[in-house]
């Protein structure tokens, strides 16, 4: 486990931005970076609630060289979360990081296949140009691949609500993690001092390889309701995202994934190298976010 109060050290108070700070990662590593002391700058599409105590807010998009420069200023440390289908536009922000020389913690997915010359689907082929992007720029990120995030099964929570059938395309097993133990590695590596760290990359997974009836059974559980899930065919599948109002990129990226991405059988020690703990299971998560969904 990393000592991240000790390694950032008594004198410096550690000044770190986090992009997608709004989204449900994001604002899991924000909340602990200020539990640790750290002064954090959150980087958000748009104002919603404005910034939160103890912190401060920048509102733009991650393409625009002069908010992202504006947004670095004094920066020590960056949580990057790429937010589109296309590593082309991170060509600037990736100019911008290299003038102000921060570290990089880059969040990645663990489908990305090292030895394919092609990744299985746009959204790991955009992780992978990613990581390639800022490898080559010389920023030496350290990267973290993500499993599939629990807080992914927010997105039935409207079905749910309506019935005990969870309906969507089939997608790959994989061993999905807690996001609080993503934002818990995130925040030690983020605060830890390079020279401390074992590695340049670590692969963060739950405990065990679910199914999305898997993941649909514990959540019924944690309801105490005989939820199930209905896998859908790909046309249909689209039609009903498109319908919820997802943009049609996304959709088709989506479409793409669960037609290609292989399940995975791997899961890892890094959340708990990292932490000091074990990952958490995705039956605790529903537990602990049950609430959300009645």
């Amino acid at each position: 486990m990393l000592d991240a109060t000790r390694s950032a050290g008594p004198r410096h108070r550690s000044s770190i931005l986090v992009t997608g700070a709004a989204g449900n990662l994001g604002r899991e590593v924000v909340d602990r970076l200020r539990a640790h002391g750290a002064h954090v700058r959150s980087f958000v599409r748009r104002h919603r609630t404005g910034p939160r105590p103890g912190g401060e807010s920048v509102v733009g998009d991650l393409t625009d060289p002069a908010v992202v420069r504006e947004a670095l200023v004094g920066i020590d440390a960056v949580f990057l979360i790429w937010p589109l289908l296309d590593s082309a536009p991170a060509h600037d922000l990736v100019a911008e990081l290299v003038r102000a020389a921060p570290r990089v913690v880059y969040l990645s997915t663990t489908a990305i296949d090292d030895e394919a010359a092609r990744q299985s689907d746009p959204i790991v082929q955009v992780h992978a140009d990613m990581e390639a992007l800022l490898l080559d720029a010389g920023l030496r990120p350290v990267v973290l691949r993500s499993d599939t995030l629990a807080s992914n099964a927010r997105g039935w929570t409207s079905q749910v609500r309506a019935g005990d059938v969870v309906s969507g395309p089939r997608v790959a097993r994989t061993a999905v993690v807690d996001e609080r133990d993503v934002a818990d590695a995130a925040v030690a590596v983020l605060l830890a001092q390079r020279d401390r760290l074992d590695r340049d990359l670590y692969a963060l997974t739950g405990p065990e390889v679910l199914s999305r009836p898997d993941q649909v059974a514990h959540l019924g559980a944690a309801l105490r309701r005989p939820l199930r899930f209905q896998a859908l065919p790909a046309d249909l599948a689209r039609s009903q995202m498109l319908a919820d109002g997802r943009p049609e990129p996304l959709v088709e990226a989506l479409i793409a994934a669960s037609m290609r991405r292989p399940d995975s059988t791997r899961t890892t020690d890094h959340v708990e190298r990292l932490t000091g703990r074990p990952a958490g299971t995705f039956a605790r998560w529903a537990v602990d976010h049950a609430a959300e969904f009645s």
